[in-house]
């Protein structure tokens, strides 16, 4: 099977440029919004949930901490909802009653008076909710290859930005609503945001399908797993990435404060001038894929993430905290634009499937890194612990440097 990822030249973008695609037709501009919706809620929820525990239900710090394992069930949710997808055609269904779970669970557990109630829900009604994100790139994927769209991954990484808007504003919108109207309030605010996604479609019907050669067309037969078997490697080696996120998130912010005795508004600068350099980064990432080719591109992003963690291990000073983040924006700009894109080219013929595997990879670096970060500070302690992920990316580099080069044609 030969892939080619790099289709679109820079003539292609001149001739369709991603906004205006978007703007053209109601299914992008619906998908731009709903993106947006999602990173707002699930951002604005993330950093206040164990607070909500702790706070609300009395749970116990260790209790709060084990909140974080109920993601574990996105993967098999989003595989089931994927996989049926691709049997029936159908997107914008799947999505609504995804985003329709979204809302139900985080309603329950705003509402929640024992502690067991969040993690019940979580495991079982959010692990669905969390593939509406999937079903979108699905869609948008029909939209684009029904529509013969030139430089059609210029439009997915630029729908994709908005999905990292939203985790950029989310936090701070979650912090303000919770301290003003309470963690409970917070959590219907994310309920809201989860049922609003499906408010720029409407009524809209399913996107168009377009089938040059069985890629996207139904079937009434899942993926087998040597078919399978390249997207599941890529998701795999991403996993390694995106493991040093948990680990720098949990541990970063305590080495700032406690070793470094950084000012509270530098610290806060540090952690959020990675989302920044990330949206910069991803239009030219979308650019510079097209002379490089994709994977090729994410070795370098990859290693990236290599020196990032070294400099939090090694340079113990606000300029080394900034290095590092920078170069996290950096990791960031080539994987979050154009990871989705690569995993649908892996498995053309299923793509909502494609999509739901590698969107919910995150869920499992999250225990992944909770696990090694955990181990890590133990044995090592801080600032040392950061050479793990350092290592973790080092293997995915190495791991993603030889797919380019595999008889699938991976370029």
């Amino acid at each position: 099977m030969e892939i080619d990822m790099t289709t679109a030249s820079s003539t292609d973008l001149d001739g369709a440029r991603p906004l205006r695609v978007v703007f053209a037709s109601p299914l992008l501009r619906g998908a731009t919004i709903a993106m947006f919706l999602s990173g707002l809620g699930m951002a604005a929820v993330a950093p206040q949930i164990a607070m909500f525990l702790v706070n609300e239900l009395h749970a116990s710090l260790t209790v709060a901490g084990l909140y974080y394992l109920t993601n574990l069930t996105a993967p098999i949710a989003g595989y089931l909802i994927g996989r049926r997808s691709d049997r029936t055609g159908v997107r914008l269904a799947l999505f609504r009653i995804c985003a329709t779970a979204g809302f139900v669970g985080w309603m329950l557990i705003a509402f929640a008076t024992e502690v067991w109630v969040p993690f019940v829900v979580a495991a079982i009604v959010l692990g669905f909710a969390g593939a509406s994100v999937s079903q979108l790139f699905a869609a948008v994927y029909d939209e684009l290859q029904a529509r013969k769209t030139p430089g059609a991954d210029g439009v997915v990484s630029l729908i994709r930005m908005s999905l990292t808007a939203g985790w950029v504003v989310g936090p701070v919108f979650g912090a303000f609503v919770a301290a003003q109207f309470g963690y409970r309030a917070m959590l219907i605010v994310a309920a809201c945001a989860s049922i609003a996604q499906v408010i720029p479609f409407g009524v809209m019907r399913e996107p168009h399908r377009h089938d040059p050669a069985g890629a996207s067309a139904p079937s009434t037969a899942a993926p087998g797993l040597r078919a399978m078997l390249p997207l599941l490697a890529f998701t795999g080696l991403y996993v390694l990435v995106y493991a040093g996120e948990p680990i720098k998130y949990a541990y970063l912010p305590i080495y700032m404060n406690q070793q470094l005795h950084l000012p509270a508004v530098v610290s806060g600068a540090v952690i959020g001038i990675q989302p920044l350099v990330e949206l910069i980064l991803m239009p030219v990432a979308v650019v510079v894929a097209r002379r490089v080719g994709m994977m090729r591109l994410m070795v370098l992003g990859a290693l990236f993430g290599v020196l990032a963690n070294v400099c939090f291990a090694t340079m113990p000073s606000a300029a080394g905290m900034f290095a590092g983040q920078v170069l996290m924006g950096g990791v960031w700009g080539v994987f979050a634009g154009l990871g989705v894109i690569v995993a649908q080219r892996l498995l053309p013929q299923a793509v909502a499937t494609a999509s739901a595997v590698f969107m919910s990879s995150p869920a499992i670096s999250s225990a992944l890194g909770g696990l090694i970060g955990g181990l890590g500070v133990s044995a090592v302690g801080l600032p040392l612990v950061f050479f793990a992920p350092a290592l973790c990316a080092l293997v995915a580099a190495l791991g993603l440097a030889l797919m380019s080069r595999s008889t699938h044609g991976i370029h």
